[in-house]
């Protein structure tokens, strides 16, 4: 074929691989859905599986491969380019903590039904990283299309930074896993030791030449000259990263990362997005490609099961994870509801799998199946979540109820709290030893597998003893060690909550009567089950490949249900705290005289009575005014603790005086409410009395 021969037909082969994509995505987005949906099924209709449909033929298929690696790289260098060293630090630890609790608890269910259905561990350990890793894509459209901004939508995106980042990490060890010999701890160690040299070498070089290069080259003012520099710097790191061992996402990603730090990394992703775009449109046609319905239709079950996990799990995952992270009931179920889907990730690890062969070829149109069906739910529960959160604080009982208001103050007193040398010393300690008894308790258990029979049959030629007692001896020996580590992280998680809970709620060392004891315990015992969830999942993705019938998230799961019934426990002594901190309320605004207890008088008054009354959050009078639009409504229909985190604890009515608030008590003209919670939701909360409005939403 000669050269123009050959163009013509790539450019007949370009043609019918755009042109049906271009067709599916309009007609995907008139039915609201988004445009990946319609380029994976442009891809199923160009592909080889779909019988009697014949578009671009075999070529095209050899082509959409051949570009969507573009694809591939030039997403990960537009995600890079969102982080920065800056970013990070200041979107901080809540969203880490989140993120870590999520996809802990997925790569844990995915392993866990992985194995349920008969796959082996290391394809079992590639689905759980497929369900870890939410769509950044999906998410900004659903977002986009609905108008949304601030409040929960933030908390969103700082979680979906740090599972990008997690799944940069995942990318780079399962690619280690999948071309060595196998889930050997020790390969798994220097796998990890290996990429951390790797990424320290590659950010340090490039930090002292990429900065400066793309600063320089941004000064010209020329778009075309700033296109270039940018796919130069992003191709040369993928390149390098490819040759060093590891993916060329990882490498694009590491440049998308630089390019941030020049400060220029908006002007750049600007000329580089509508490559961005066609590229990343190829790859998911790409992925279309590769779906086999038939196979998917065989294995309908895992499909099912599958989306199933990832609904309930990350909306479990993530609503749980950023409430104990300090984020608030409504914002947390909401950012639980709208990040429970997969995506590109995803389609890019079961890629890696399947492209390794460490997975066999059906696990990546289910995976594909699974993104499909979520991508579908995705608008729906973004659009519901508002109903959903409201829901989720009508159900939860008075105790919870009260329990969820206090504790959100509580972690907004612990992040502000000044940093002195007294509370690092208490807080460093026992975070140390955590740390290093975590580490021991995944190097034994993770060690022992490895060199289980290796040691059996050395004992046993040494002394002869039965196979059958060597074994129950070797097994014991190792559970015992482990579980005197394993209390060891209990006692350490323990220790480092309540020095955490002492910096909110000081203990009493004067030998007098603690009124804070109530308080401080279910504070304590909620940073516990917070700790135990962020140490022990991660631990029990790590550690399931070397533990039978996945016996550690069993464990796992009775110390947090053990933990669980501590939390309610200590929330019923907690209940009886604040009713009786309410009561005095009551009883010291009643004596300002009916009428009497409004404005400076009352703030005065409650902070005369806060002394008595410790682990009590920042406490507000607001009066109504004729002009509020809370005026009419019943505590109940203005639902004010579920729309900003803010409680009502008492209400001063002229010719009433002051009263206990029920739920469909009316609110009047002149009444003075007494609200109690964190700094913003107060705020929050005055603004909805007052404008009819609740910030941030």
């Amino acid at each position: 074929m000669s050269a123009s021969a050959s163009a013509a037909h790539y450019v007949q082969e370009v043609g019918a691989i755009l042109g049906t994509a271009a067709v599916t995505s309009l007609l995907s987005q008139r039915l609201r859905q988004p445009p990946v949906l319609g380029y994976l099924v442009a891809g199923m209709i160009l592909g080889p599986h779909v019988p009697g449909i014949i578009i671009g033929g075999e070529s095209s298929v050899n082509l959409a491969h051949s570009l969507s690696e573009f694809g591939v790289i030039l997403l990960m260098f537009t995600i890079g380019i969102e982080f920065s060293l800056r970013k990070i630090v200041k979107i901080g630890l809540p969203a880490a903590l989140t993120a870590v609790i999520e996809v802990g608890l997925m790569i844990s269910l995915g392993y866990m039904v992985g194995r349920i259905f008969g796959w082996d561990s290391t394809a079992s350990l590639f689905v759980g990283a497929c369900l870890g890793i939410s769509s950044t894509m999906l998410v900004a459209k659903a977002f986009e299309e609905q108008r949304l901004r601030g409040g929960f939508v933030e908390v969103v995106f700082a979680v979906l930074v740090f599972e990008d980042m997690i799944a940069i990490l995942l990318l780079a060890i399962l690619t280690g896993l999948a071309s060595g010999t196998g889930l050997s701890p020790v390969d798994f160690a220097l796998t990890v030791g290996k990429l951390l040299a790797f990424l320290l070498a590659m950010l340090a070089a490039g930090l002292l030449v990429v900065p400066r290069f793309i600063r320089g080259v941004v000064r010209i003012g020329r778009a075309e000259t700033t296109l270039i520099a940018g796919i130069a710097v992003c191709f040369g790191m993928a390149a390098f990263a490819s040759a060093s061992g590891y993916s060329v996402a990882l490498g694009a990603f590491l440049a998308g990362m630089l390019v941030s730090e020049s400060g220029e990394g908006p002007k750049v992703e600007h000329v580089i997005q509508p490559l961005r775009d066609l590229f990343a449109a190829v790859f998911f046609i790409s992925i279309g490609m590769t779906i086999d319905p038939v196979l998917v239709v065989q294995h309908w079950l895992p499909v099912v099961v599958l989306t199933a996990v990832v609904v309930s799990g990350k909306v479990v995952g993530v609503s749980l994870g950023s409430f104990l992270a300090g984020n608030g009931l409504r914002r947390s179920v909401r950012a639980g509801m709208s990040l429970a889907q997969i995506g590109e990730f995803s389609f890019i690890i079961a890629g890696l799998g399947l492209q390794t062969g460490a997975i066999p070829e059906y696990i990546l149109p289910i995976m594909v199946a699974v993104a499909i069906l979520t991508s579908i739910t995705t608008p729906v529960m973004v659009r519901r979540s508002e109903r959903g959160a409201e829901a989720v604080d009508r159900w939860l009982p008075d105790r919870l109820q009260t329990f969820v208001t206090f504790y959100d103050a509580w972690i907004e007193q612990l992040r502000s709290a000044p940093r002195s040398a007294a509370v690092g010393r208490r807080v460093r300690g026992p975070l140390l030893m955590l740390t290093v008894d975590a580490t021991l308790l995944v190097a034994l258990l993770a060690g022992s597998s490895l060199v289980h029979w290796q040691a059996v049959q050395a004992m046993f030629q040494a002394t002869h003893l039965s196979p059958t007692v060597i074994e129950i001896g070797y097994v014991g020996a190792t559970l015992a060690l482990a579980g005197v580590l394993f209390v060891g992280v209990l006692r350490r998680a323990a220790a480092l909550a309540r020095a955490l809970a002492a910096v909110v709620l000081p203990t009493r060392d004067d030998g007098k009567l603690d009124l804070g004891s109530a308080p401080r315990r279910a504070f304590t015992v909620a940073l516990e089950l917070a700790l135990s969830l962020v140490i022990g999942l991660p631990l029990v993705a790590v550690l399931q490949p070397f533990l039978p019938l996945s016996s550690g998230f069993a464990v796992f799961a009775l110390v947090v249900a053990a933990l669980g019934y501590n939390v309610w426990r200590s929330v019923g002594n907690l209940d009886g705290h604040v009713r009786a901190g309410t009561e005095l309320i009551v009883e010291v605004l009643a004596r300002q005289g009916q009428g009497g207890t409004s404005g400076p008088a009352a703030h005065q008054s409650l902070v005369e009575v806060a002394p008595m009354l410790p682990g009590f959050p920042d406490m507000t009078p607001v009066t109504l005014a004729a002009t509020s639009p809370a005026i009419g409504q019943t505590l109940a229909e203005l639902n004010l603790r579920a729309r900003t985190g803010a409680s009502v604890l008492s209400i001063n009515r002229a010719s009433a005086g002051v009263v206990l608030p029920e739920a469909h008590e009316r609110l009047q003209v002149g009444d003075t409410l007494t609200l109690a919670g964190g700094h913003e939701a107060i705020e929050r909360a005055i603004a909805l009395l007052q404008r009819g409005i609740v910030l941030g939403e």
